[in-house]
């Protein structure tokens, strides 16, 4: 890990307790609606398709940590279950792999709002910890903007930096209930202007920047890209979108077939909504319901999801209204995978498959950025 001021210290520090140890507090912070989890809706009885055996694995993992069914709990207990990247990182140490980060990498916590959620952990490749003008990617953690961080989400920005020689900003943003939609889109928004302002001083190019998000996340590069466009920042030169949250239709396809799946269904979905909207119409809001967005103008865009995961209909669904908007778009299904596998390229075939497309799609984006 790199040294840090011990303002960001403080601020990375102050973060982590907020979703983990402190979690206990915070909800007493809350509104006393939001301290009990709403009803899960029917389930229906559909089977999930089957999972590739490297990715039950992981699942059989997760469900021997032991934790409880998210829908059930409430935000603050919720962020203390073990997660699917708990789950990778076992197998990992469990087939000989090293289960710490790969210290090739570097990272630094820095503020870029007052708020304790609001910094980024800004990684960069060991080797070029005095180079210039290297590509930066904006990173978005998923977590339905209730739960996880920063922390949670490791394995994809460490990747992308290693693999792109690049500064890879992965941003905490205030969650939900605490601070409900649109906080979370204000501080995504917030943070990307921060990064053009700052990126040329960690050794990066504002000119050759991307957007990379999960699930919320991958809302968030989306809806971040649109509002760098409608505020004539410098656009990303390219946007990857992985299993992102894009269509408020509680009908879709992948709505029906992965109700029951794991780690996601669609319980689940509902509990994020409930505790991150302020009323019933703000899933219309097109920066939630990103297929009725003005979607007009934006860079060229890869869109990932998984085989059995109720979002996969989001991500379809996206690309289409993007190619009607006269976007470049590419959206691929990944079989017999299922949501978070993106992190999980050192165990998974599929994620390493999915790790790859992204990869090479960022490299001829920034190839093709313009030179200084």
């Amino acid at each position: 890990m790199t040294s840090r001021s011990s303002r960001a210290s403080l601020m990375a520090l102050a973060a982590a307790a907020l979703v983990t140890t402190s979690g206990m507090a915070l909800a007493q912070s809350a509104r006393s609606a939001d301290a009990a989890p709403p009803p899960p809706p029917a389930m229906t009885a559909t089977q999930p398709a089957k999972a590739a055996p490297d990715m039950q694995v992981v699942l059989d993992q997760l469900a021997a940590l032991g934790g409880k069914p998210i829908e059930t709990l409430t935000p603050a207990v919720a962020r203390m279950q073990p997660s699917p990247a708990d789950a990778a990182k076992q197998v990992m140490i469990k087939h000989g792999l090293a289960g710490t980060p790969d210290a090739t990498v570097t990272t630094r916590d820095m503020p870029y709002g007052s708020d304790a959620q609001q910094f980024a952990r800004i990684y960069k490749p060991a080797a070029l910890a005095n180079a210039k003008n290297l590509p930066v990617v904006v990173y978005y953690h998923g977590g339905g903007w209730v739960i996880a961080t920063v922390d949670t989400y490791d394995a994809a920005p460490r990747l992308l930096a290693k693999q792109l020689g690049a500064i890879v900003v992965s941003v905490e943003y205030r969650h939900a209930p605490e601070f409900k939609f649109p906080a979370q889109h204000e501080d995504a928004a917030a943070a990307y202007r921060w990064t053009l302002q700052n990126a040329a001083a960690w050794g990066g190019d504002p000119r050759k920047i991307a957007v990379v998000g999960e699930s919320a996340g991958g809302n968030l590069a989306v809806a971040t890209a649109i509002y760098a466009r409608d505020n004539r920042l410098t656009k990303p030169r390219h946007i990857v979108s992985i299993y992102p949250i894009a269509n408020s239709s509680i009908t879709l396809p992948s709505r029906m077939d992965s109700a029951n799946a794991a780690p996601l269904n669609a319980a689940m979905l509902k509990w994020f909504g409930h505790y991150y909207q302020s009323t019933p119409a703000d899933v219309q809001d097109p920066r939630l319901n990103l297929v009725k967005a003005n979607l007009r103008g934006l860079p060229p865009t890869t869109i990932i999801n998984a085989q059995i995961d109720p979002l996969r209909s989001d991500g379809e669904t996206l690309a289409r209204a993007m190619r009607s908007a006269g976007d470049k778009v590419e959206q691929r299904t990944f079989p017999g995978v299922t949501h978070e596998f993106f992190g999980m390229g050192m165990i998974v075939r599929g994620a390493q498959d999915a790790n790859t497309l992204a990869i090479t799609r960022l490299k001829m984006a920034f190839a093709a950025a313009p030179k200084r």
